[in-house]
């Protein structure tokens, strides 16, 4: 594997073996990893080499709170011109006023909102985390559920939609300060000219949080937020296919305010290399090549999700307009935390999730949530959905404890090794 890995990173890996050869090892593992199973997490994908140069760059060394031109330190001429340039590729790929590139994670951005509009006790119209909501939309465990006074909207039961009379409903009887729309495990489009009539007819800040579907925004393949919301916040990391990291873009008029949460109110000095990274993405994300892959991440999430249905899972609303899919597992008897646990050991990663009106808790779980932003990115399409599908539902309903069980996932592990091999994470 030495061999693989040099070739793949380059003489800094030989540096990083010579001096730190256990760390090397786990960069090694983690590659092996990715080449070797399926990657379905909804919320992840593979950066591409050129992003990851940035984040592994010298830009790591340079202190640089602030804003490009006003530093609290010296010589940040140069770090400058990298958020210079991936404030304005945010701006031109969103058609966006304002972007900030500095928040350290989606979680920072959507922090830095409540900071910018509200107060702590007003009140927060989000969707409700068991039907698909984000921990920073208000749940108890949260800053968002335990300095502010969530008002949750749900989807309906018949239907697995949001339901947007009910938003309008809650949003007129508790007039909150803030409404916010968008999810983690939601498959459909969001209507936000709906969300911004209503917040409109209330006096709300309307908040999306496109942290998700933000990547299918950029390359075009879904209708975008941005001349709705008064501001977006967004991970970089998903369907994007940069760093791990934050941002947020938003109207002139709440620019300073935003600027000002995230810098000083949330953060210190912001991660250079990793705003460079962003930097990278953006640009990636602006090209022709791109809009095909994110309308792939959608053709290919719809392929799955009806391949997983002729399986006996239920697909909640009934399919999915996005990158992801809900499953729902009881017409097979088995809960996410089983399917979730069976799939590892057939070496495919996907995440066990409640589903709207879940039986179980949520650490066990009645569904899973799949994704197909890193499979796209490794080159599969429409034609290998049939049987990725297919090697899904016979491990999730392998019962490990018995010798059929483990001889059926060990089965699967190698038809997923044959498959993977033909679309390899980070080619050789």
């Amino acid at each position: 594997m030495a061999a693989d890995s040099q070739h793949f990173w380059g003489p800094d890996y030989d540096a990083l073996k010579a001096v730190d050869p256990e760390i090397a090892q786990v960069v090694d593992d983690e590659l092996t990893r990715l080449r070797g199973g399926l990657q379905l997490i909804a919320s992840e994908n593979l950066t591409s080499p050129a992003v990851l140069a940035a984040l592994g760059s010298t830009l790591s060394n340079k202190y640089a709170e602030g804003y490009p031109g006003r530093r609290y330190y010296g010589g940040c001429e140069v770090v400058d011109q990298a958020e210079l340039i991936g404030v304005e590729r945010a701006k031109k790929l969103f058609g966006a006023e304002h972007a900030n590139l500095q928040p350290h994670s989606g979680a920072n951005a959507n922090l830095a909102v409540y900071a910018a509009f509200c107060q702590p006790g007003d009140k927060v119209l989000a969707m409700s985390l068991p039907h698909g909501g984000h921990l920073t939309h208000g749940a108890k465990v949260s800053f968002s559920g335990k300095w502010f006074e969530p008002v949750p909207y749900t989807v309906r039961e018949d239907d697995g939609l949001i339901d947007y009379d009910q938003v309008r409903d809650l949003a007129l009887e508790h007039r909150p300060k803030m409404i916010v729309a968008g999810a983690t495990a939601y498959p459909r489009l969001i209507d936000f000219e709906k969300f911004r009539a209503i917040a409109d007819e209330v006096g709300a800040i309307l908040w999306v949080d496109a942290a998700h579907f933000i990547g299918l925004v950029a390359g075009q393949a879904i209708p975008s937020p941005v001349p709705h919301a008064d501001v977006v916040t967004f991970t970089t990391h998903k369907v994007l296919r940069g760093p791990r990291g934050g941002m947020l873009v938003s109207r002139a008029e709440h620019a300073k305010a935003l600027d000002k949460a995230v810098f000083p109110f949330l953060q210190g000095g912001p991660l250079m290399h990793a705003v460079a990274a962003k930097a990278t993405a953006l640009a990636e994300a602006a090209t022709p090549d791109y809009q095909a892959y994110a309308r792939q991440v959608i053709a290919n999430a719809q392929a799955l999700t009806s391949a997983l249905e002729t399986q006996g899972m239920r697909a909640i609303s009934g399919g999915t307009d996005t990158h992801l899919a809900l499953l729902d597992l009881q017409p097979l008897g088995v809960t996410g935390k089983e399917a979730e646990a069976r799939s590892g050991l057939a070496g495919i990663t996907l995440n066990k999730n409640a589903i709207p009106y879940d039986p179980q808790p949520p650490m066990t779980a009645s569904g899973i949530r799949v994704g197909s932003p890193s499979i796209t990115t490794q080159g599969m399409t429409e034609a290998e959905m049939g049987d990725v599908a297919r090697l899904i539902a016979t491990a999730v309903t392998a019962d490990e404890s018995t010798d059929v069980g483990q001889k059926t996932l060990g089965e699967v592990r190698e038809e997923v090794g044959t498959l993977v091999s033909r679309f390899p994470a980070y080619a050789r």
